[in-house]
């Protein structure tokens, strides 16, 4: 009985975690300074490297991934382990000439959910 107890009590944590968490800043940026993205970029004309920023509430002890696509193709993914209540995140990509195109960076959480999601159009010339 105190086990199912226990496993009862593990799982409504669980729940109560997943309404409460939430992403509440996400953008694509030309640099990150003092964990913090300098601007916000919609389109990227001559951006090298770029990174995309993300501020996570109450995802912590789980995990967080950029999954990063380019015309629709899985490019990279980086996973984060969330260690507060508040945390903020970034990762980068360093574009080659002939990636001109869409880039779109979802942020997926432990259970596989696209929490956010932004797309740009990139031009390395």
């Amino acid at each position: 009985m105190k086990k199912l107890l226990i496993t009862l009590m593990a799982m409504t944590a669980s729940l109560v975690f997943a309404a409460d968490a939430q992403v509440s800043r996400h953008q694509f940026s030309t640099a990150i300074e003092n964990r913090e993205p300098v601007d916000a970029v919609t389109d990227a004309m001559n951006v090298n490297p770029l990174f995309y920023f993300t501020e996570l509430n109450n995802f912590e002890g789980t995990m967080v991934t950029h999954r990063w696509s380019f015309n629709g193709n899985q490019m990279a993914e980086v996973t984060f382990n969330v260690g507060g209540p508040r945390w903020r995140v970034y990762s980068s990509k360093q574009l080659l000439p002939e990636w001109d195109g869409e880039w779109m960076v979802e942020v997926i959480d432990e259970a596989g959910n696209t929490v956010a999601s932004d797309t740009i159009n990139v031009v390395i010339e």
